[in-house]
């Protein structure tokens, strides 16, 4: 029956999820309170717990630096005195007793989510504080995120180059941010009875990040349906990960991730001058932060791109070989391409990837794969032909021979 979950009820839950919070617990009276107080150890933070009450310091409902047992029960006294003057209509059910975690180096946050009637869930971050409304300092995002993309929804706020670090305060550990949104990200998306979720302050400093405050925003959902349904970007499909036996070892088949950036990078420097050029079908030198951009973040439902990975000498993944495919909006052609280290060809990796991208095409109900060469790409030419895959004659407009398989 309850729509709202106070704080200790919200922490329980991020705790859950490895979000990292500060120790709190709920007390239904002055005299719990000051249990609790010595259950976790002075000092400690007290806050009133009201459903009708948001902003707790409007009514003064906060009270910090609490050092002993007596400043705890005046403490809570106060606030129930308080609170009945200034809302004699509010519910008090209690108080909650929390571990102080004051630190003036740290930054306050806020982290959280909320519905959007087009778009379903989306996170949000940005400065956060008694003045979060004034500051209006936050950027969006969808779920689901990992590491690249969390940083990329920090980066796109004005408190990131606080974050930075300047002057004499050092940088705050933008990983431990990441994580708790990439975690927030993951609750949201895995939780569809969350509608909306509130963490102000997220206290973040050089040696991490933790959760000060926070609240959620529940509804009924409906199990009957496919609770990624909800989601405007399909999650990373890990069910579509393989293992495969290749030349004595094994590697492995799996979509394309945005944390693959690196390898990415290296996969294309690995390639000769002319396989770039059969890719791009221009001589290009390097890849461009928006080109990387572009096939390393995709979006699952409407493309696709496979690749063969394994641990290189480095003890880092290194890409192999790449095949992908972007679908039209009625999945019914789909346009692939595929490239293979220029080191690594002839050893069964372009066909054992495009095998897995056809059955991936099939399995969606696509009618038909399509793609082209140039003429002098005898490789791929052969590949595709070897797969069941009709070959044009060359094209004297386009200069490019293409080719097609219908999918049955």
């Amino acid at each position: 029956g309850r729509y709202l979950l106070d704080d200790p009820d919200t922490k329980a839950i991020l705790d859950a999820y490895g979000i990292p919070t500060v120790p709190t617990r709920a007390a239904a009276t002055p005299d719990e309170a000051v249990a609790m107080a010595a259950e976790i150890g002075y000092p400690v933070a007290v806050k009133i717990l009201s459903p009708d009450v948001v902003q707790k310091s409007d009514v003064g409902g906060v009270s910090l630096d609490l050092d002993t047992p007596d400043a705890v029960r005046a403490a809570t006294e106060r606030m129930a005195r308080r609170l009945a003057e200034l809302k004699p209509d509010a519910r008090l059910d209690g108080f909650i007793v929390q571990a102080m975690a004051r630190n003036p180096e740290a930054h306050e946050l806020i982290a959280g989510a909320a519905t959007d009637p087009v778009f379903g869930p989306v996170i949000l971050f940005g400065q956060g504080g008694l003045a979060v409304e004034a500051v209006n300092d936050h950027a969006v995002a969808l779920p689901p995120l990992n590491t690249v993309l969390a940083r990329d929804l920090i980066a796109r706020t004005r408190v990131a180059r606080q974050l930075a670090g300047y002057r004499n305060h050092p940088a705050a550990d933008l990983d431990a941010i990441a994580a708790v949104l990439v975690q927030v990200a993951r609750l949201i998306a895995e939780v569809p009875e969350i509608v909306e979720l509130d963490i102000n302050p997220l206290l973040a400093d050089a040696n991490g990040a933790v959760v000060l405050d926070a609240r959620m925003r529940i509804a009924m959902a409906d199990r009957a349906g496919n609770a990624l349904d909800r989601l405007a970007i399909r999650p990373y499909p890990v069910e579509l990960e393989e293992v495969v036996p290749w030349q004595g070892g094994t590697i492995l088949l799996r979509p394309i991730r945005p944390e693959d950036g690196a390898a990415h990078v290296a996969f294309f420097n690995a390639l000769t001058p002319d396989d770039v050029r059969y890719r791009m079908f221009v001589r290009v030198r390097e890849l461009q932060p928006a080109q990387l951009a572009r096939f390393t973040q995709i979006d699952y439902d409407r493309e696709m791109a496979f690749i063969a990975t394994r641990t290189g000498p480095d003890g880092h993944p290194e890409t192999l070989a790449v095949a992908r495919v972007v679908a039209d909006p009625d999945n019914m052609s789909a346009e692939f391409a595929v490239t293979v280290r220029s080191d690594l060809k002839g050893k069964g990796l372009g066909v054992m990837l495009m095998n897995k991208l056809i059955a991936y095409c099939r399995a969606r109900g696509t009618r038909e794969i399509v793609g082209e060469a140039l003429p002098q790409n005898a490789p791929v030419i052969g590949l595709v032909k070897k797969l069941g895959f009709t070959v044009g004659p060359v094209d004297e407009d386009e200069g490019v021979r293409k080719f097609w398989l219908e999918l049955r």
